[in-house]
């Protein structure tokens, strides 16, 4: 790298556009501008909303794996839960607001059930690592990776057949947050919700960011995906960062289904097709690498939209999981490998 830095602007310039990362990146956006030229605008607004949800969620999932090594099956479900507080949440403000109208109120109530199905996939994430995977890491570091893997997977099965018994198989969403006139870009009517989720997933990716590289806290979290027995001789205290990992994965996960309720009602199996999305991101770009997540989620969103559009619609999932395949033959680290992992870090 210091070689390269010597070397002259134009050299310089050849060689990080002949990188995989920028083509990738690079060939994604040509792509998606073309579809959008082709099919209309609807293509790029689709592309945006849900692929910033997805980053979120791929964010927390990367996070969780490059932190402790967690394969987390269960962030579906966490997705699932935060759509259900939110739910439980909005109702009976909505009930007030028929009763009471409350412009102020009305304007901050979605914004309130957002904060509850955040707060509360988060709570639920730092129970599951007090009590599920700090037992277990204390008895036993054999074969971690499968362990956690069949422990999140039991998460999963227990969270999906507990909202069954406990709350119905109904659907239990919202036909929208706010009641606002929808917005016009690009020649497209965007309602006010969709763009909602845009700027939130913008605001909350750039707030990651910035917690993780500048904080004392997400230094520390850096520094235990690096070296958990550095990181535990110069003070830091496992057993937080590691509940506190987890407590930001599977709330990021509640904000993307908190987020999403007017799209994904919450109902037992609905963090079935978020969970592969942020599977498939976390794959594409490589396991670990947190950064990458934000480029993969619109890139996952954009393949399975245009899958939808130019294919049809019971194709959305299928022609991610191939592109996976090719990956997974020809360059197991993922599209980014090694290059964008520990962006963060530097």
């Amino acid at each position: 790298m210091e070689l390269l830095s010597k070397r002259p602007l134009v050299e310089r310039i050849g060689y990080y556009l002949r990188s995989p990362v920028v083509l990738t990146i690079l060939g994604t956006i040509g792509l998606l501008i073309a579809a959008t030229l082709h099919s209309g605008s609807y293509i790029l607004v689709n592309t945006v909303v849900t692929g910033g949800m997805w980053a979120l969620m791929s964010m927390g999932l990367a996070l969780v794996f490059g932190v402790m090594n967690i394969a987390h099956f269960a962030i579906g479900e966490m997705f699932m839960a935060g759509g259900l507080f939110s739910y439980f949440v909005i109702t009976p403000l909505y009930d007030y607001l028929s009763l009471n109208p409350n412009e102020t109120l009305a304007a901050l109530a979605p914004i309130l059930s957002i904060l509850a199905g955040t707060i509360g996939g988060a709570m639920i994430g730092v129970l599951t690592e007090i009590f599920i995977f700090r037992p277990l890491r204390r008895r036993s570091r054999e074969q971690w990776i499968m362990n956690t893997f069949i422990l999140t997977l039991g998460i999963s099965v227990v969270m999906i057949n507990g909202h069954h018994l406990l709350f119905g198989s109904e659907f239990k969403g919202v036909v929208s947050y706010w009641p606002y006139q929808p917005i016009t870009v690009l020649g497209t009517l965007i309602s006010f919700d969709r763009a909602f989720v845009f700027v939130c997933s913008i605001v909350m990716m750039g707030g990651f960011w910035i917690f993780m590289k500048f904080t004392k806290i997400g230094q520390a979290i850096r520094a235990v995906s690096q070296d958990e027995k550095g990181a535990l001789m110069v003070g830091v205290n496992l057993n937080t960062i590691q509940a506190l990992t987890m407590a930001l994965s599977c709330g990021l996960a509640a904000l993307s289904g908190a987020c999403l309720l007017f799209m994904f009602p919450s109902y037992p199996t609905v963090g079935v097709a978020p969970l592969y999305n942020a599977w498939f991101v976390v794959i594409v770009v490589g396991l670990g690498n947190v950064a990458g997540t934000i480029v993969g989620g619109f890139m996952v969103a954009m393949f399975q939209i245009l899958t939808t559009v130019y294919i049809g619609e019971g194709w959305g999932l299928v022609f991610p999981s191939l592109i996976i395949i090719v990956i997974l033959i020809f360059k197991p680290s993922g599209l980014f490998g090694t290059a964008v992992r520990g962006i963060l870090d530097q």
